[in-house]
Formats: structure tokens, C-alpha cells, sequence
């Protein structure tokens, strides 16, 4: 049987899916996405409200990563990021999230944190890395974002980390258009992980957002099989979590969240909403 991919029958040297292959709707598509992979497609509409939520998240986080200095402590991030939320009238969506309740507004992972550290008040050294994660809901919708932040002079290795989780990221969304398959974002990320001698944490994955915190699909980071195709209104976050040394996690058993390397070595992560558009994508928290 004949692919979208393929050339058209009629021989005119295009692909099928760009000739005459037969068009649906994107209400039939909607209904396609959510009956076959629970995925829900956002409209025009949820889409305008997704991004503004998405442009608070990233405006906070820049303000947050600016004040994450030698000598402040994640507290007071946590602090500064429930005001900077109440300005916006935006809730932080960790708040509360997940049981165990998450007990802080944002996500503050440092050094071998892998994802989920619990702001404390042990104040930020010279040569820390630090993953600050911001996850805003403003008017019902959500936006997802996180970047590293370098505290003074670092070591190689933490250097190494950072570039290659940026890299990985901005690698992976290169790649994000109509009919590109997810398993194609892990295939990345591992190849340019592998450049960098690094590993691909495989415990966590990116997800769908934007009407829930977390939605289909996943989007693993690590080589994979999941051969949805991307489609025009598909929101999700990719958030390569990436190692210097090995990529298996251990979750503290006291907190239940606190996820670091086993081998306690560094690890790094970048964060942003995509929307998958007709032509490409669109990274909604630059």
C-alpha cells in the first residue's frame, strides 16, 4: 500500500501526502489524534492563549536565572517566583502538583540534579550549575520552560554538560515539522549527546501541554519506536536531560522528587515549548 511519503501515482514526482493524497479536516484530524493517541490537537483559539502563557513562563525564568547569583539560596528563587507569578496573575503549576504535593513553585536542580530538586536555603558557590524549571498556568493554559544557569567559572565537565544539552535541544528542534516522527527527536539527541561523551537520561521525558501540565504524547529523549506523526496544533515540551557520566537517576526516598545521577556526576537540561505549525514549528517560550 501506497505511504504519504511515497511519490504520487500520477507521476508527478511529488510525494503522495503533497499531491493527491485525499485532505481531512482539522476537526476530522482532531478527532483522528485524540481517538488513536489521546492527543489533543489545539485550536486557533487555545493556541493565542498557550502562547501567552508560554511568553509569562519564559519572561519569569529570565528574571529568575538573572538573579541566581553566588550567595543567593533557591529559597529566595522561590520566593521571587511566587511574586513574580502573583504580578502576572499566573499560578506556578509545580506548586502542590503530584504525590508526594510538590512543596515549591519551581524546580531548582543543581550540579548532579538531574530534574525536580526542591528549592532549599543552602546559598548558590562559585562553580554551582543550576536548572531552574518554570511551569506557569495563566488563564487555564500552561507554558513549560528551563535553562541552566553557570554560577562564576565552572569545571570542563559542567561546560561540557550545558553545551551539550543546549545543543541537543536546539538539534532536536530543528528537525520538528508535519509528518517528522517522534522517535526522530531521541535519535538526535543521542547522536549529539554521543559527540559531547555524554549520556541520555531515559527515566524522564518530554510531554504534550498547554490545557494540562501533562499531556500525550511523550517524547522520549533516548533512542525509541514511538512513530506518531507530527501534525499542524500538536504543543509539547522537549527537555533533554543529559549526563556527564551514566544516565541512570536515583529519586530520594526522602522527598520523593529529588531525581540525581547515580554516579553523582554532572548533569545538565534546556526546556521549551514547541508547536508543531503547517510549515515547521515554533518555539513558543524563546
Amino acid at each position: 500500500m501506497i505511504s504519504r511519503n511515497d511519490p504520487c501515482w500520477c507521476g508527478s514526482g511529488k510525494k503522495w501526502k503533497k499531491c493527491h493524497f485525499p485532505q481531512i479536516s482539522f476537526d476530522q484530524l482532531k478527532k483522528e489524534y485524540l481517538e488513536k493517541y489521546q492527543i489533543i490537537l489545539k485550536t486557533v483559539e487555545e493556541i493565542k492563549k498557550i502562547k501567552h502563557s508560554c511568553k509569562i513562563a519564559s519572561k519569569i525564568l529570565n528574571i529568575l536565572c538573572t538573579y541566581a547569583k553566588e550567595g543567593v539560596t533557591t529559597n529566595e528563587l522561590d520566593i521571587l517566583s511566587k511574586k513574580l507569578h502573583k504580578e502576572e496573575n499566573a499560578i506556578p503549576a509545580p506548586l502542590g502538583y503530584g504525590n508526594p504535593p510538590f512543596p515549591k513553585s519551581i524546580c531548582t536542580s543543581l550540579n548532579e540534579v538531574i530534574c525536580h530538586g526542591i528549592p532549599n536555603d543552602e546559598p548558590l558557590q562559585k562553580g554551582d550549575i543550576l536548572n531552574v524549571d518554570v511551569t506557569s498556568i495563566v488563564e487555564g493554559y500552561y507554558g513549560d520552560c528551563s535553562r541552566m544557569v553557570k554560577i562564576g567559572e565552572v569545571s570542563e565537565e559542567k561546560n561540557r554538560v550545558i553545551e551539550a544539552s543546549y545543543e541537543c535541544l536546539m538539534r532536536a528542534i530543528e528537525i520538528c515539522k508535519p509528518d517528522s516522527k517522534i522517535y526522530e527527536i531521541g535519535n538526535v539527541i543521542e547522536e549529539y549527546a554521543k559527540k559531547y561523551r555524554c549520556s541520555v537520561v531515559d527515566q524522564f521525558v518530554g510531554h504534550g501541554i498547554g490545557l494540562y501540565f501533562h499531556e500525550p504524547p511523550q517524547i522520549p529523549h533516548h533512542y525509541n519506536n514511538v512513530d506518531i506523526p507530527m501534525t499542524p496544533g500538536m504543543v509539547f515540551t522537549i527537555e533533554p536531560m543529559i549526563n556527564i557520566g551514566v544516565k541512570e537517576a536515583v529519586i530520594s526516598k526522602e522527598d520523593g522528587w529529588t531525581a540525581r545521577t547515580k554516579d553523582l556526576k554532572p548533569s545538565a537540561q534546556w526546556e521549551h515549548t514547541i508547536l508543531i505549525t503547517d510549515k515547521g514549528h515554533e518555539v513558543l517560550t524563546l
